[in-house]
């Protein structure tokens, strides 16, 4: 079997032909995709890392006794509610997400408080900050020409700001439009088969992403394919490497990253044929400026400058490792490894069906079980499906 890096001057033009069936199905770009507004979309790094560079040195934290911020509602609109901060010579609005935050620190129900009008909610909120058991809190405030709170959290809470996540993988893959190796996905083409990786980056193509809450970069290496071994018609398997990452700087959500190969994107950012997919998360814990400079940033970089050479001779393992010659075998492979009698049996008619022979290798099996994970519509179903499949292949290695 012939493993190689293609070069990535290879039918780049008119793109890749690849086999989708294998693999998982990961949706989280595709769910991003689906709910980013106009205005959280960028076209590239520099324009999305000028964007949230910007937002942080416009803001300002600090730690205040919560019995000393007083609430202030206005008696013109019942709707509207400010807070003055020990320090701070003007009112602070407090966003939906910070109200809410604030809401939950003092034990109060933010949902129930913000069907109040604001004197109300205002006598509610204060009695809270004044009775507070933790005495201190931490806030988040920008200027955007008025005051904005914009987070409130324990006084121990390690933010990690967005554009650190974002100038960390700038120093990889630079604007992520194609200078460098790294860039917005192409697409998939149903009627085909063929994969494009050259696509015209435009608000609906893009998958760099920031609210007012969170960022989020998907980008991949689709202009150097790797081959690792050959589909049932003889042409190459071919995969490329991506990843993805997330971080909110106001606390929505934890900072995290996801590794992995893939063998296509579609129109609407569903990743297809994933391989080896790695994830991790920090959470924004008093040392998570730490982990991130110690942890996340080192992972990102490996992954960008490491060879796919494990990953490939992985594959050529369990390609190559026979594990069952007759039905029986097969039974009892999937049998001893906690398959019911029934997902035995589709697992292998699946196989049958696609490869037009009963599975044999490790790798044959991994498809058949991650083409019936596709199909399970509870998550919890599909997760445990997968993790057997990528264990198989790891004992494959």
């Amino acid at each position: 079997m012939t493993i190689e890096v293609l070069d990535s001057r290879r039918d780049a033009s008119s793109g890749y032909k690849v086999d989708v069936s294998r693999g998982e199905r990961i949706g989280r770009v595709s769910s991003e995709w689906f709910s980013r507004p106009g205005d959280e979309r960028y076209l590239s790094l520099s324009e999305l890392g000028l964007a949230v560079r910007e937002r942080t040195e416009r803001s300002r934290t600090r730690v205040v006794e919560s019995a000393l911020i007083q609430v202030e509602a206005s008696r013109e609109d019942p709707e509207r509610m400010s807070l003055i901060l020990p320090g701070v010579d003007r009112p602070v609005a407090p966003t939906h997400w910070s109200f809410g935050q604030l809401a939950s620190q003092v034990g109060a129900p933010a949902a129930y408080l913000r069907q109040l009008p604001a004197a109300l909610a205002g006598i509610n909120l204060q009695y809270g900050l004044a009775s507070h058991r933790a005495e201190q809190i931490k806030t988040l405030e920008t200027d955007n020409g008025r005051l904005e709170l914009r987070a409130v959290t324990g006084p121990d809470y390690g933010r990690i700001y967005d554009h650190e996540l974002v100038e960390a993988v700038q120093r990889i893959a630079g604007n992520g439009t194609g200078d460098t190796r790294w860039k917005v996905p192409g697409v998939l083409d149903w009627s085909t088969g063929i994969y494009n990786p050259r696509v015209d980056i435009t608000k609906d193509t893009t998958t760099l992403y920031a609210s007012d809450r969170d960022v989020f970069l998907f980008l991949v290496d689709d202009l150097n394919p790797i081959e690792a071994g050959t589909l049932p018609d003889g042409s190459p398997d071919l995969y490329f490497r991506g990843f993805y990452c997330w971080n909110s700087e106001v606390g929505a959500k934890t900072l995290g990253m996801a590794s992995f190969y893939l063998r296509a994107v579609c129109q609407n950012r569903n990743l297809w044929g994933v391989e080896d997919f790695k994830e991790i998360t920090i959470r924004h814990s008093k040392y998570a400026a730490s982990r991130f400079a110690h942890e996340a940033a080192p992972a990102l970089l490996n992954f960008a400058n490491s060879s796919p050479a494990p990953f490939v001779n992985g594959i050529k393992a369990a390609r190559e490792r026979i594990v069952a010659r007759s039905d029986e075998d097969r039974s009892d492979f999937l049998r001893k490894r906690g398959f019911s009698k029934t997902e035995t049996g589709r697992i292998i008619e699946t196989v049958l069906a696609e490869e037009g022979r009963p599975p044999e290798t490790i790798f044959d099996f991994v498809a058949g079980i991650t083409a019936i994970a596709r199909d399970k519509s509870h998550q919890d179903a599909r997760l445990e499906l997968e993790g057997k499949a990528k264990k198989l292949l790891e004992r494959a290695a």
